[in-house]
């Protein structure tokens, strides 16, 4: 399992494994607080691409993406494109 700081995450263009398609930034994320277990991530700027996909949404329109598809943190947040579509 991956393990990474929350904050790491931020501002980091989310691009995808399979595709490299960017999806847009990280603005936010959810977690559990007890644990600190990163549940989702929060896309801002996405592209026109990541809203035809059908990615589900938060209250505020945020698309949401799962952190399990994420595969590695680096200059980028690379996602399993495939887990989620």
């Amino acid at each position: 399992m991956l393990k990474i700081r929350g904050e790491e995450l931020l501002d980091k263009i989310v691009i995808s494994e399979e595709t490299g398609r960017k999806f847009g930034v990280v603005g936010d994320f959810k977690f559990i607080v007890e644990s600190g277990e990163l549940l989702t991530l929060l896309i801002t700027e996405p592209t026109k691409y990541a809203r035809e996909i059908g990615l589900e949404q938060d209250e505020k329109g945020r698309l949401m993406i799962p952190f399990s598809t994420v595969k590695s943190v680096g200059d980028f947040v690379i996602i399993s494109e495939k887990e989620i579509v």
